[in-house]
């Protein structure tokens, strides 16, 4: 994806955006709402196919069915990493693996198993009382 490409899309986006605002009266309708996130939805599969192959686009779907807020945030992070121009070709599926991975060891939560062993009394061990 090229730098014109970008700047074609951010300008079809701002000249969206101030003709949403221009146009509003009062409150947004749910109508004009659902338009716009249909809108937004749009925007970022197009651009997501621009930056990714076909494998890498499968994977991300597959993943977006089995943890979508993690595909919401790679998919967050590609377009702001196409948006300020650093991919330069379309990435493949070895390379979209390789931003999982960094992204699944920055939200990698610790966890840590604490046994509570408690001791039990046998007949054995009666202390003189």
């Amino acid at each position: 994806m090229d730098d014109a490409e970008l700047e074609k899309i951010r300008e079809k986006r701002m000249a969206e955006l101030q003709q949403q605002l221009g146009g509003q009266g009062g409150p947004s309708s749910q109508k004009d709402q659902e338009e716009r996130k249909a809108r937004q939805e749009e925007m970022k599969h197009s651009i997501l196919a621009q930056v990714l192959d076909q494998s890498a686009r499968a994977r991300l779907s597959s993943i977006a069915m089995v943890k979508p807020e993690k595909a919401s945030m790679v998919e967050n992070m590609l377009i702001s990493m196409a948006q300020r121009g650093q991919i330069q070709s379309k990435l493949s599926e070895q390379e979209l693996k390789g931003l999982l991975e960094s992204v699944s060891q920055q939200t990698q939560k610790k966890t840590t198993v604490k046994f509570d062993r408690r001791r039990v009394m046998d007949s054995d061990d009666e202390d003189d009382y």
